[in-house]
């Protein structure tokens, strides 16, 4: 197993990494709208909160050898899923013609009391 770790995306803010890569596949830890550098919220509202999301996975996929064209699956958690729509015109940005299996679920809270949060499984090589 290898640790996947940039300073371009946010450093963990728990006992976790950014990211394992196993059996060929990355395993990213769910990514919020943190700055890398401050480590600051970024945004006040779904669509620019999910756009740092989205940069910051990317960076993480990057770092491991991967791309958002190898991703195979996502785990999606808002925290209103009245935002679903608005998130989802920005999350669908990040995928030309290839798109990933997806979950997205509504939870009661996620960490620094963030909008969104999003986990991927992507293919490394």
């Amino acid at each position: 197993m290898q640790i996947v770790s940039t300073p371009h995306a946010p450093a963990a803010i728990g006992p976790y990494v950014q990211g394992n890569v196993a059996g060929g596949f990355l395993f990213a830890s769910g990514q919020i709208p943190l700055d890398p550098e401050t480590g600051e919220v970024v945004g006040s509202d779904i669509k620019s909160q999910t756009a740092q999301v989205m940069r910051n996975v990317s960076a993480i996929l990057e770092a491991a050898g991967s791309s958002l064209d190898q991703v195979v699956k996502t785990t999606c958690f808002l925290d209103d899923m009245d935002d679903f729509a608005a998130f989802n015109e920005v999350y669908a940005e990040s995928f030309s013609s290839h798109l990933p299996s997806r979950s997205a679920i509504e939870v009661a809270r996620l960490p620094k009391g963030v909008l969104v949060e999003v986990e991927v499984i992507a293919v490394v090589g």
